[in-house]
């Protein structure tokens, strides 16, 4: 996969807002690498802020639409990993001025 491609997908992930904290999940730091096939099937690995996150279905259905309103995206799979685990550290710049997290 190209870094046009890798760009790309991340583009599309920011536009998937973590409900309870009202930020993306790039910028929060909740995404940590894609992938794309020859075939068109997107692997996105990412965390949730907790294990017992109650909005992690729907983070995960909002992954699976951005992803697949690109063209060259046929099938997405996402992998919830908790290690390494997420912390304040994982969140940008942006992320961190927006929750008033130092």
């Amino acid at each position: 996969m190209d870094k046009a491609m890798e760009e790309s997908m991340m583009g599309a992930l920011e536009n998937v807002i973590d409900p309870e904290l009202g930020i993306d999940i790039v910028n929060l730091g909740l995404v940590y690498g894609v992938h794309l096939d020859e075939d068109g099937k997107a692997g996105v690995e990412m965390t949730l802020t907790s294990m017992g996150c109650p909005m992690g279905p729907q983070i995960v259905e909002q992954v699976e639409t951005a992803l697949g309103e690109l063209p060259e995206i046929k099938e997405t799979e996402v992998n919830i990993v908790w290690n390494p685990p997420w912390g304040k550290d994982k969140m940008s710049r942006y992320a961190k001025i927006a929750l008033g997290v130092s």
